[in-house]
């Protein structure tokens, strides 16, 4: 059987997902050598590693959310939903190889990214060990909040000030994928599962119980490392831009009750304006990320409408 990252390469290579609007995007960043090593969100130490973490868990994460959705393809039998597969695939494996550039350039600088990447995958291990139908209701789970997360990041325009603009770029790009993508897992499970809803009940407690020690026990840890445990006032204002009132992840937690409605569906939160309005801006014509995007050409011929996305 051919290997989790064949696949993703393979489907990477494909541009299925461009004629339904999930066009995976062949892009290059460049990270700044000349960086801080808390250059990521206004010199501080809190936020930097906590990020540093996400993008951790993004190349193992997204494998995983690759195999639980590849391991029901066959049985989906429609061509629309099969495009939409091809184009996540395609663009996770990107994502994949991008952070896997961004957690070297981490590395460079001092930030213990193979401790993280041990913890995680040692999360998703436990996942794995999950029947197929509840692996790919996890997915779902993690899912959703990847997509509020990449909402976030293209609309808190506070928290965008104070982050580095050639980090930025990587991240917008990202964002706006995860949420062309969004409802993918969920369609291919509420297709395949014979309880949908009980499933997706439970994700809620074992991707909990299975990630957030691994998450947190990184996160600290990089912070150790760093030698800035005990950089209080810092940590004070990373907490406030993290976690307070209208903090980043707090704002992020807030939209997550939408899911544990019977009938909700991703795409009852229209996000469309925000993803065409960020499309123009990062592919249109003038587009902030022309000169990464290296096979727009292609994407453009298997979806001319679409012209960059």
């Amino acid at each position: 059987m051919t290997s989790t990252v064949q696949y993703m390469a393979s489907e990477a290579r494909r541009q299925g997902g461009a004629t339904v609007g999930i066009p995976p995007r062949h892009m290059r960043f460049e990270f700044p050598a000349d960086a801080d090593r808390f250059c990521f969100y206004g010199g501080n130490s809190l936020a930097s590693s906590l990020f540093a973490v996400f993008s951790a868990i993004f190349p193992p994460g997204e494998r995983f959310f690759v195999e639980s959705v590849r391991h029901f393809r066959d049985r989906l039998r429609d061509p629309v939903l099969d495009a939409q597969v091809s184009g996540f695939i395609g663009q996770e494996a990107f994502h994949g190889r991008e952070h896997e550039q961004l957690n070297n350039w981490f590395r460079e600088r001092g930030y213990d990214m193979a401790t993280s990447d041990r913890l995680i995958r040692f999360s998703l291990g436990l996942l794995e060990l999950l029947p197929a139908s509840q692996q790919l209701a996890c997915t779902a789970l993690m899912e959703h909040f990847t997509a509020e997360l990449a909402e976030e990041w293209l609309t808190n325009m506070e928290f965008r000030a104070g982050a580095d603009p050639r980090m930025l770029q990587l991240w917008s790009w990202h964002a706006l994928e995860e949420l062309e993508h969004k409802a993918v897992a969920f369609d291919v499970h509420e297709r395949v599962s014979q309880q949908p809803y009980a499933e997706r009940m439970l994700a809620v407690p074992l991707v909990a119980v299975a990630l957030l020690p691994s998450i947190f026990a990184a996160w600290g840890w990089q912070v150790v490392k760093q030698g800035e445990l005990f950089n209080v006032e810092e940590h004070r204002r990373g907490w406030k831009v993290l976690f307070a009132r209208g903090g980043f992840i707090k704002r992020v937690l807030n939209r997550m009750p939408p899911w544990f409605e019977m009938g909700h569906h991703p795409n009852d939160h229209d996000t469309r304006k925000l993803e065409r309005e960020w499309r123009a801006r990062l592919f249109g014509a003038q587009g902030e990320l022309l000169a990464q995007f290296r096979n727009r050409e292609a994407v453009e011929r298997a979806a001319p409408l679409a012209k960059a996305g």
